[in-house]
Parts: C-alpha cells; sequence; structure tokens
C-alpha cells in the first residue's frame, strides 16, 4: 500500500483517517500538526512534526503522498500551498467512504474526500481539495469547483455549480441549475432557489441576502 501522511489533527482528521482504513488502499505513517507536540498519538497514530518537517519526513518514512484533513475551506487552500512551497512535487490522493455512492461519469480532483453515505450522481465533476460530507447528495451534471465543501446532509438539485471556496452548510438545499458564485456561505437548513452572488452569505428559507463576505473568513462565522 502506499504511504501516505495526514495534514491535521482534529475531528475532521479522525473522520479522514476512519475513511483511509476503510478504503484499505494507504498506509498512514503519521500527521503532521501546528498545534500538537512531535511524538504524541492522535486517533492511533504519531504526530510527526509540522509541515515544514516534510521533505525531511518524505525521505525518512519513505512517505509517497498525503492528503489535507483541514475542514476550512480556506485554511486547507493555504496548508497545500504550504507544503508545494517546501515540497513542489508533492502529492495528494483522495479518499472516498465505501459506502459512497459514486455514478458513472463522475470525475474527482484530487485531495478531495467523501464522507459516509454521501451519494453523487452521474457526469458531476468535483474539483481538488474538496470535501462532501457525510449523507450529502450532488444530483447528475453538476460542479464543484476546487476547494468547495458540502456540509452533513446537503442536497442539490441537477446541473448545479459551486465556486470555489465556497461551503455549503449543513443541512441546507440547492435548486436545481443554480449558481453558487465564489467564497460563498449558504447558512445551515437553508433553502436556495435562485443564483447566489460571489463573496456573499445567505439564510433561510428560502434564502436571502445576508451579508457580504471577504476572502479567508471563517466560513461557521456567525451572521
Amino acid at each position: 500500500m502506499k504511504n501516505i501522511i495526514v495534514i491535521g489533527a482534529s475531528g475532521h482528521a479522525k473522520v479522514i483517517l476512519d475513511i483511509v482504513e476503510k478504503q484499505g488502499k494507504y498506509s498512514v505513517a503519521g500527521l503532521l500538526d501546528r498545534e500538537k507536540a512531535v511524538g504524541t498519538e492522535f486517533f492511533g497514530y504519531p504526530v510527526l512534526g509540522k509541515e515544514e518537517d516534510l521533505p525531511g519526513l518524505v525521505k525518512e518514512k519513505s512517505i509517497e503522498a498525503g492528503i489535507i484533513a483541514i475542514g476550512d475551506n480556506w485554511t486547507r487552500h493555504l496548508a497545500v500551498q504550504k507544503i508545494w512551497s517546501l515540497a513542489p512535487d508533492f502529492k495528494f490522493v483522495s479518499a472516498v467512504h465505501p459506502s459512497a455512492q459514486i455514478a458513472k461519469g463522475v470525475k474527482l480532483g484530487k485531495g478531495t474526500v467523501v464522507m459516509a453515505n454521501a451519494a453523487i450522481n452521474s457526469d458531476s465533476k468535483i474539483g481538488d481539495f474538496c470535501i462532501v460530507n457525510t449523507s450529502a447528495s450532488l444530483d447528475h451534471d453538476c460542479l464543484m469547483e476546487d476547494y468547495s465543501s458540502l456540509a452533513p446532509n446537503v442536497a442539490t438539485g441537477g446541473n448545479v455549480t459551486i465556486g470555489k471556496f465556497s461551503a455549503i452548510c449543513i443541512g441546507a438545499s440547492l435548486s436545481h441549475g443554480i449558481s453558487i458564485g465564489e467564497h460563498c456561505v449558504v447558512g445551515a437548513v437553508g433553502f436556495v432557489q435562485d443564483d447566489v452572488p460571489a463573496y456573499s452569505v445567505f439564510h433561510g428559507v428560502p434564502a436571502e441576502f445576508s451579508r457580504k463576505r471577504e476572502k479567508g473568513e471563517k466560513y461557521l462565522k456567525t451572521p
């Protein structure tokens, strides 16, 4: 099995580690995390260092690739850029839970994670470093651009586009054929019937504009 390293050691990382174990495709050498001390254990795996330690660990531990275990879209992007600045040729793998339903014609980008009981329907395309969380449903011919995310129990109609870095929060629904701009947030349990412009936050049923949003802002920030 390919020897990989996991970047991040939080609750989100636990979910990803469980997926990797159930897939049985990769062997996890350990984790990188800025907050936890080297030599400590997290979810049964050793913390090996911080991002800066990766080039040396690649040689020492024969690491072939990695996966980012960070839930926030912008922070995940920063971690990828940091790693590529240290190791430009470093590869990232995706993780798909065995219970997820991936239909014919679906394309998954590198570093993307698909969690338990998620459903991705025919000819949908998911970009790099995306998250399709537990029991989320992405219908046919949809597009998730890089670093976007669906939280647990999100449901979309077909032909939906979700822009880069946008987060669709827990239990939200997106009607058929709409477009969500980049760096957007759709609040929990919201129902979106119309296009959402870039850099905005929408809440409610039906979802309405709440406020503008800045690049890099935490997606769970309150309205």
